[in-house]
Protein backbone atom coordinates (compact mmCIF):
# COMPACT_ATOMS: atom_id res chain seq x y z
CA UNK A 1 0.00 0.00 0.00
CA UNK A 2 1.14 3.39 -1.41
CA UNK A 3 -0.21 4.89 1.62
CA UNK A 4 1.97 4.09 4.33
CA UNK A 5 4.98 5.96 2.49
CA UNK A 6 3.11 9.01 3.02
CA UNK A 7 4.16 10.76 6.76
CA UNK A 8 0.70 12.41 7.11
CA UNK A 9 2.28 15.25 9.25
CA UNK A 10 4.11 16.68 6.53
CA UNK A 11 2.34 19.43 5.14
CA UNK A 12 2.68 19.47 1.08
CA UNK A 13 1.48 21.90 -1.28
CA UNK A 14 -0.86 20.46 -4.16
CA UNK A 15 -1.59 22.81 -7.12
CA UNK A 16 -4.55 22.71 -9.10
CA UNK A 17 -6.31 26.08 -9.78
CA UNK A 18 -6.11 26.16 -5.77
CA UNK A 19 -3.20 26.46 -4.10
CA UNK A 20 -4.01 23.64 -1.52
CA UNK A 21 -2.14 22.88 1.74
CA UNK A 22 -2.80 19.35 2.82
CA UNK A 23 -2.19 17.21 5.60
CA UNK A 24 -2.35 16.90 9.49
CA UNK A 25 -1.20 20.49 11.52
CA UNK A 26 -1.86 22.15 7.47
CA UNK A 27 -4.30 24.65 9.18
CA UNK A 28 -1.17 26.62 10.92
CA UNK A 29 -0.59 27.58 7.12
CA UNK A 30 -3.07 30.37 7.73
CA UNK A 31 -0.20 32.51 8.89
CA UNK A 32 1.41 32.43 5.57
CA UNK A 33 -1.68 32.90 4.02
CA UNK A 34 -2.49 36.29 6.16
CA UNK A 35 1.49 37.50 5.50
CA UNK A 36 0.32 37.20 1.99
CA UNK A 37 -2.92 39.01 2.03
CA UNK A 38 -1.28 41.48 4.16
CA UNK A 39 1.36 42.35 1.91
CA UNK A 40 -1.33 42.76 -1.09
CA UNK A 41 -3.66 45.70 1.15
CA UNK A 42 -6.26 42.65 1.63
CA UNK A 43 -6.26 43.74 5.49
CA UNK A 44 -10.30 43.64 5.89
CA UNK A 45 -11.78 40.17 5.40
CA UNK A 46 -15.59 38.54 6.09
CA UNK A 47 -15.22 34.90 7.71
CA UNK A 48 -17.93 32.59 6.50
CA UNK A 49 -19.11 30.11 9.29
CA UNK A 50 -21.78 28.13 10.98
CA UNK A 51 -22.71 28.40 14.25
CA UNK A 52 -20.32 26.20 16.03
CA UNK A 53 -18.02 23.80 13.91
CA UNK A 54 -15.54 26.64 13.24
CA UNK A 55 -14.41 27.09 16.94
CA UNK A 56 -14.98 23.69 17.94
CA UNK A 57 -12.54 22.06 15.31
CA UNK A 58 -9.87 24.26 16.81
CA UNK A 59 -9.68 26.26 13.41
CA UNK A 60 -11.02 29.65 14.74
CA UNK A 61 -8.21 30.04 17.18
CA UNK A 62 -5.43 29.41 15.16
CA UNK A 63 -7.06 31.70 12.19
CA UNK A 64 -8.04 34.45 14.94
CA UNK A 65 -4.57 34.76 16.08
CA UNK A 66 -2.92 34.68 12.53
CA UNK A 67 -5.19 37.76 11.91
CA UNK A 68 -4.00 39.49 14.96
CA UNK A 69 -0.49 39.11 14.44
CA UNK A 70 -0.64 40.84 10.73
CA UNK A 71 -3.09 43.06 11.62
CA UNK A 72 -6.06 41.88 9.44
CA UNK A 73 -9.21 43.44 10.69
CA UNK A 74 -12.26 40.78 10.24
CA UNK A 75 -16.38 40.34 10.41
CA UNK A 76 -17.43 37.06 10.78
CA UNK A 77 -20.81 35.55 9.50
CA UNK A 78 -21.75 32.48 11.33
CA UNK A 79 -25.56 32.19 9.91
CA UNK A 80 -24.36 29.72 7.22
CA UNK A 81 -26.75 26.73 7.29
CA UNK A 82 -26.37 23.31 5.59
CA UNK A 83 -28.13 24.21 1.99
CA UNK A 84 -27.31 27.95 2.47
CA UNK A 85 -29.82 29.80 1.09
CA UNK A 86 -29.67 33.22 -1.04
CA UNK A 87 -31.14 35.38 2.17
CA UNK A 88 -28.40 34.28 4.03
CA UNK A 89 -26.15 35.38 1.04
CA UNK A 90 -27.42 38.65 0.72
CA UNK A 91 -27.32 39.58 4.65
CA UNK A 92 -23.40 38.22 4.65
CA UNK A 93 -22.89 40.20 1.60
CA UNK A 94 -23.99 43.28 2.88
CA UNK A 95 -22.46 43.05 5.85
CA UNK A 96 -19.10 42.40 3.80
CA UNK A 97 -19.81 45.44 1.95
CA UNK A 98 -20.66 47.85 4.72
CA UNK A 99 -17.76 46.68 6.52
CA UNK A 100 -15.41 47.26 3.69
CA UNK A 101 -14.19 43.71 3.16
CA UNK A 102 -11.63 42.71 0.77
CA UNK A 103 -11.39 39.24 0.96
CA UNK A 104 -13.72 36.57 1.71
CA UNK A 105 -12.01 32.92 4.86
CA UNK A 106 -15.07 30.47 4.70
CA UNK A 107 -14.60 28.38 7.30
CA UNK A 108 -16.85 24.64 7.28
CA UNK A 109 -17.89 22.16 4.66
CA UNK A 110 -19.15 22.99 1.34
CA UNK A 111 -21.87 25.27 2.67
CA UNK A 112 -19.53 28.18 4.14
CA UNK A 113 -17.61 27.66 1.20
CA UNK A 114 -20.21 27.94 -1.37
CA UNK A 115 -21.88 30.58 0.30
CA UNK A 116 -18.35 32.47 0.87
CA UNK A 117 -17.79 32.64 -2.74
CA UNK A 118 -21.23 33.97 -3.56
CA UNK A 119 -20.43 36.60 -1.37
CA UNK A 120 -16.74 37.51 -2.68
CA UNK A 121 -18.79 37.93 -6.21
CA UNK A 122 -21.08 40.67 -4.78
CA UNK A 123 -17.99 42.29 -3.42
CA UNK A 124 -17.35 42.73 -6.60
CA UNK A 125 -20.58 43.37 -7.63
CA UNK A 126 -22.21 45.42 -5.07
CA UNK A 127 -25.01 46.67 -6.65
CA UNK A 128 -26.02 42.35 -7.48
CA UNK A 129 -28.14 39.70 -5.50
CA UNK A 130 -27.25 36.50 -4.86
CA UNK A 131 -30.79 35.99 -6.31
CA UNK A 132 -29.07 37.75 -9.68
CA UNK A 133 -26.16 35.21 -9.25
CA UNK A 134 -28.05 31.92 -9.35
CA UNK A 135 -30.91 32.98 -11.46
CA UNK A 136 -28.11 33.90 -14.10
CA UNK A 137 -29.16 37.34 -14.71
CA UNK A 138 -25.51 37.76 -15.28
CA UNK A 139 -22.30 36.40 -15.83
CA UNK A 140 -19.50 37.24 -13.12
CA UNK A 141 -16.18 37.77 -14.10
CA UNK A 142 -14.58 39.26 -10.88
CA UNK A 143 -14.68 37.90 -7.32
CA UNK A 144 -12.73 38.60 -4.35
CA UNK A 145 -9.57 36.23 -3.08
CA UNK A 146 -11.25 33.52 -1.16
CA UNK A 147 -9.45 31.22 1.20
CA UNK A 148 -11.20 27.59 1.81
CA UNK A 149 -10.30 25.98 4.98
CA UNK A 150 -12.21 22.62 5.18
CA UNK A 151 -13.51 20.44 7.65
CA UNK A 152 -15.26 17.83 5.81
CA UNK A 153 -13.93 14.99 3.73
CA UNK A 154 -16.54 14.92 0.66
CA UNK A 155 -17.61 18.51 -1.14
CA UNK A 156 -14.51 18.85 -3.37
CA UNK A 157 -15.42 22.94 -3.04
CA UNK A 158 -12.25 23.60 -2.11
CA UNK A 159 -10.31 23.31 -5.19
CA UNK A 160 -13.50 24.15 -7.99
CA UNK A 161 -15.07 26.65 -9.41
CA UNK A 162 -18.81 25.62 -8.33
CA UNK A 163 -20.89 26.88 -5.63
CA UNK A 164 -24.71 25.59 -4.51
CA UNK A 165 -27.17 28.13 -2.81
CA UNK A 166 -30.61 28.00 -2.34
CA UNK A 167 -33.61 30.19 -3.38
CA UNK A 168 -36.02 29.02 -0.82
CA UNK A 169 -39.17 30.89 -1.64
CA UNK A 170 -39.10 28.96 -4.97
CA UNK A 171 -37.72 25.86 -3.99
CA UNK A 172 -34.52 26.40 -6.51
CA UNK A 173 -30.98 24.69 -5.74
CA UNK A 174 -29.23 25.73 -8.86
CA UNK A 175 -25.33 25.78 -9.38
CA UNK A 176 -22.63 27.65 -10.51
CA UNK A 177 -19.39 27.52 -12.56
CA UNK A 178 -17.19 30.48 -12.70
CA UNK A 179 -13.28 30.39 -12.69
CA UNK A 180 -13.08 34.19 -11.06
CA UNK A 181 -14.70 31.89 -7.79
CA UNK A 182 -11.62 29.32 -7.30
CA UNK A 183 -10.10 29.76 -4.24
CA UNK A 184 -7.02 31.46 -4.18
CA UNK A 185 -6.24 29.09 -1.46
CA UNK A 186 -7.50 26.25 0.61
CA UNK A 187 -6.30 24.42 3.99
CA UNK A 188 -7.00 20.32 4.20
CA UNK A 189 -5.98 19.31 7.27
CA UNK A 190 -7.92 15.93 8.95
CA UNK A 191 -6.96 16.87 12.52
CA UNK A 192 -9.98 19.22 12.02
CA UNK A 193 -12.39 16.31 10.38
CA UNK A 194 -12.12 14.03 13.49
CA UNK A 195 -15.53 15.90 15.13
CA UNK A 196 -17.32 14.76 11.89
CA UNK A 197 -20.59 13.28 13.22
CA UNK A 198 -20.63 9.33 12.61
CA UNK A 199 -23.56 10.51 9.93
CA UNK A 200 -21.93 13.35 7.75
CA UNK A 201 -18.34 11.19 8.37
CA UNK A 202 -20.59 8.72 6.11
CA UNK A 203 -22.71 11.54 4.12
CA UNK A 204 -19.77 13.71 2.53
CA UNK A 205 -17.41 10.48 1.32
CA UNK A 206 -20.50 9.55 -0.37
CA UNK A 207 -20.88 12.75 -1.89
CA UNK A 208 -17.21 12.77 -2.98
CA UNK A 209 -18.18 9.21 -4.41
CA UNK A 210 -21.16 10.18 -6.55
CA UNK A 211 -19.12 13.18 -7.89
CA UNK A 212 -16.47 10.71 -9.50
CA UNK A 213 -19.53 8.48 -10.82
CA UNK A 214 -20.74 11.30 -12.45
CA UNK A 215 -17.68 12.88 -13.91
CA UNK A 216 -16.22 9.36 -14.86
CA UNK A 217 -19.57 8.97 -17.01
CA UNK A 218 -20.84 12.40 -18.31
CA UNK A 219 -20.52 13.37 -21.92
CA UNK A 220 -17.87 15.18 -21.52
CA UNK A 221 -15.64 12.68 -19.37
CA UNK A 222 -11.72 12.68 -20.06
CA UNK A 223 -9.40 9.69 -19.57
CA UNK A 224 -8.05 12.12 -16.57
CA UNK A 225 -11.82 11.70 -15.16
CA UNK A 226 -12.08 8.21 -15.23
CA UNK A 227 -8.32 7.51 -13.68
CA UNK A 228 -9.12 9.85 -10.76
CA UNK A 229 -12.47 8.16 -10.33
CA UNK A 230 -11.31 4.78 -9.36
CA UNK A 231 -8.73 6.66 -7.25
CA UNK A 232 -11.40 8.09 -5.01
CA UNK A 233 -13.68 5.33 -4.64
CA UNK A 234 -10.56 2.63 -3.71
CA UNK A 235 -9.53 5.29 -1.14
CA UNK A 236 -13.36 5.67 0.35
CA UNK A 237 -14.00 1.79 -0.17
CA UNK A 238 -10.67 1.32 2.24
CA UNK A 239 -10.95 4.01 4.28
CA UNK A 240 -14.38 4.86 5.11
CA UNK A 241 -14.84 2.17 7.18
CA UNK A 242 -11.93 2.91 9.27
CA UNK A 243 -13.26 6.27 10.22
CA UNK A 244 -16.73 4.71 11.21
CA UNK A 245 -14.84 2.66 13.26
CA UNK A 246 -12.47 5.15 14.98
CA UNK A 247 -13.55 8.73 14.52
CA UNK A 248 -10.02 9.79 15.39
CA UNK A 249 -7.91 7.71 12.65
CA UNK A 250 -6.02 10.81 11.52
CA UNK A 251 -4.72 7.87 8.51
CA UNK A 252 -8.17 7.23 7.67
CA UNK A 253 -9.15 11.01 7.84
CA UNK A 254 -6.24 11.72 5.54
CA UNK A 255 -6.94 9.32 2.68
CA UNK A 256 -10.66 10.06 2.51
CA UNK A 257 -9.84 14.20 2.75
CA UNK A 258 -7.34 13.22 -0.20
CA UNK A 259 -9.98 11.49 -1.72
CA UNK A 260 -12.65 14.37 -1.65
CA UNK A 261 -10.66 16.25 -2.71
CA UNK A 262 -9.50 14.80 -5.85
CA UNK A 263 -12.54 14.33 -6.42
CA UNK A 264 -13.26 18.12 -6.62
CA UNK A 265 -10.77 18.20 -9.01
CA UNK A 266 -12.59 15.29 -10.95
CA UNK A 267 -15.95 16.88 -11.57
CA UNK A 268 -14.57 20.22 -12.34
CA UNK A 269 -13.34 18.27 -15.44
CA UNK A 270 -16.19 16.11 -16.03
CA UNK A 271 -19.15 17.28 -14.45
CA UNK A 272 -21.77 15.97 -12.99
CA UNK A 273 -25.36 14.84 -14.26
CA UNK A 274 -28.06 12.89 -12.72
CA UNK A 275 -27.11 12.37 -9.23
CA UNK A 276 -27.14 15.94 -8.81
CA UNK A 277 -29.33 17.35 -10.52
CA UNK A 278 -32.12 14.92 -8.95
CA UNK A 279 -30.78 15.49 -5.72
CA UNK A 280 -30.94 19.33 -5.81
CA UNK A 281 -34.42 19.00 -5.70
CA UNK A 282 -34.56 16.97 -2.44
CA UNK A 283 -33.02 19.25 -0.45
CA UNK A 284 -34.46 22.30 -2.20
CA UNK A 285 -38.04 21.03 -0.65
CA UNK A 286 -36.90 19.58 2.29
CA UNK A 287 -33.56 21.97 3.64
CA UNK A 288 -33.29 19.17 6.46
CA UNK A 289 -32.08 16.63 4.10
CA UNK A 290 -28.26 16.33 3.94
CA UNK A 291 -27.31 16.63 0.42
CA UNK A 292 -24.91 13.54 0.83
CA UNK A 293 -27.64 11.37 1.81
CA UNK A 294 -29.95 12.18 -0.96
CA UNK A 295 -27.25 11.52 -3.16
CA UNK A 296 -26.80 8.02 -1.25
CA UNK A 297 -30.62 7.08 -2.03
CA UNK A 298 -30.31 8.39 -5.64
CA UNK A 299 -26.95 6.54 -6.65
CA UNK A 300 -28.28 2.89 -7.24
CA UNK A 301 -31.27 3.62 -9.31
CA UNK A 302 -28.94 6.16 -11.58
CA UNK A 303 -26.23 3.38 -12.16
CA UNK A 304 -28.34 1.13 -13.30
CA UNK A 305 -30.11 3.91 -15.54
CA UNK A 306 -26.71 4.66 -16.96
CA UNK A 307 -24.94 1.05 -16.94
CA UNK A 308 -26.00 -0.47 -20.57
CA UNK A 309 -24.36 2.93 -21.67
CA UNK A 310 -21.22 3.32 -20.17
CA UNK A 311 -20.32 -0.10 -18.86
CA UNK A 312 -16.67 -0.65 -18.92
CA UNK A 313 -16.08 2.22 -17.13
CA UNK A 314 -18.54 1.72 -14.27
CA UNK A 315 -17.02 -1.74 -14.03
CA UNK A 316 -13.74 -0.32 -13.56
CA UNK A 317 -14.63 2.65 -11.42
CA UNK A 318 -17.00 0.77 -8.90
CA UNK A 319 -15.12 -2.40 -8.78
CA UNK A 320 -13.43 -0.91 -4.93
CA UNK A 321 -17.19 -1.09 -3.70
CA UNK A 322 -19.21 -3.23 -6.03
CA UNK A 323 -16.65 -6.29 -7.15
CA UNK A 324 -17.28 -7.57 -10.00
CA UNK A 325 -20.59 -6.50 -12.01
CA UNK A 326 -21.91 -7.48 -15.38
CA UNK A 327 -25.09 -6.25 -15.48
CA UNK A 328 -27.50 -3.00 -14.51
CA UNK A 329 -29.42 -4.75 -11.94
CA UNK A 330 -26.30 -6.38 -10.46
CA UNK A 331 -24.65 -3.34 -10.59
CA UNK A 332 -27.35 -1.36 -8.70
CA UNK A 333 -27.68 -3.92 -6.35
CA UNK A 334 -24.20 -4.46 -5.25
CA UNK A 335 -23.85 -0.18 -4.83
CA UNK A 336 -26.78 -0.77 -2.64
CA UNK A 337 -25.20 -3.12 -0.50
CA UNK A 338 -22.23 -1.14 -0.17
CA UNK A 339 -24.37 1.45 1.11
CA UNK A 340 -25.82 -0.51 3.64
CA UNK A 341 -22.34 -2.03 4.38
CA UNK A 342 -21.30 1.56 5.48
CA UNK A 343 -24.60 2.31 7.57
CA UNK A 344 -26.57 3.92 4.63
CA UNK A 345 -29.52 2.14 3.69
CA UNK A 346 -31.98 4.71 3.61
CA UNK A 347 -34.56 5.25 0.68
CA UNK A 348 -36.69 8.77 -0.43
CA UNK A 349 -39.53 6.68 1.81
CA UNK A 350 -37.68 7.26 5.28
CA UNK A 351 -36.70 10.91 4.40
CA UNK A 352 -40.79 11.51 4.19
CA UNK A 353 -40.90 11.12 0.15
CA UNK A 354 -44.14 9.50 -1.42
CA UNK A 355 -44.72 8.67 -5.17
CA UNK A 356 -47.40 12.21 -5.13
CA UNK A 357 -44.04 13.90 -4.74
CA UNK A 358 -42.26 12.57 -7.69
CA UNK A 359 -44.43 14.85 -10.60
CA UNK A 360 -42.94 17.85 -8.35
CA UNK A 361 -39.49 16.80 -8.04
CA UNK A 362 -39.39 15.94 -11.41
CA UNK A 363 -40.45 19.22 -12.69
CA UNK A 364 -38.11 20.83 -10.15
CA UNK A 365 -35.49 19.15 -11.97
CA UNK A 366 -35.83 20.29 -15.53
CA UNK A 367 -37.12 24.00 -14.08
CA UNK A 368 -34.34 24.96 -11.54
CA UNK A 369 -32.15 27.28 -13.56
CA UNK A 370 -28.56 25.15 -14.20
CA UNK A 371 -29.85 21.96 -13.71
CA UNK A 372 -30.69 21.58 -17.47
CA UNK A 373 -27.31 21.97 -17.87
CA UNK A 374 -26.48 18.97 -15.85
CA UNK A 375 -28.94 16.38 -17.08
CA UNK A 376 -27.81 17.38 -20.90
CA UNK A 377 -24.50 15.88 -20.54
CA UNK A 378 -26.02 12.84 -18.83
CA UNK A 379 -25.07 9.51 -21.02
CA UNK A 380 -28.75 8.64 -21.55
CA UNK A 381 -31.16 10.81 -22.64
CA UNK A 382 -32.73 12.40 -19.52
CA UNK A 383 -36.51 12.89 -20.60
CA UNK A 384 -39.17 13.63 -17.91
CA UNK A 385 -39.48 9.62 -17.84
CA UNK A 386 -36.15 8.24 -17.23
CA UNK A 387 -36.22 11.01 -14.03
CA UNK A 388 -39.49 9.93 -12.91
CA UNK A 389 -37.97 6.12 -13.09
CA UNK A 390 -34.52 7.13 -10.89
CA UNK A 391 -36.70 9.05 -8.02
CA UNK A 392 -39.47 5.54 -8.28
CA UNK A 393 -36.62 3.13 -7.92
CA UNK A 394 -35.22 5.12 -5.14
CA UNK A 395 -38.44 5.01 -3.14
Amino acid sequence: MWEKDINIHDVREIRTRTCVYFGCGAINKIEDIAKDFKAKGLDRVIVMSGRNAYKATGAWDVVEKSFKNNGIEYINYDGVTPNPTTTAVNEAAKIAIDFGAKAVIAIGGGSPTDAGKSVAILLKYPDKTANDIYEFTFAPTEAAPIVAINLTHGTGTETNRFAVVTIPEKDYKPAIAYDCIYPTYAIDDPQLMVKLSPKQTRYVSIDAVNHVVEAATSKVASPYAVTLAREVITLVAQYLPKAIENADDLEARYYLAYAAMLGGVCFDNGLLHYTHALEHPLSAVKHELSHGLGLAILLPAVVRNIFDTKAETLKYILEPIAGKISTASEAETKVYEWLKSVGVPSKLRDEGFTESDIPNLVNLAFTTPSLDGLLGIAPTEATKEAVSQIYTNSL
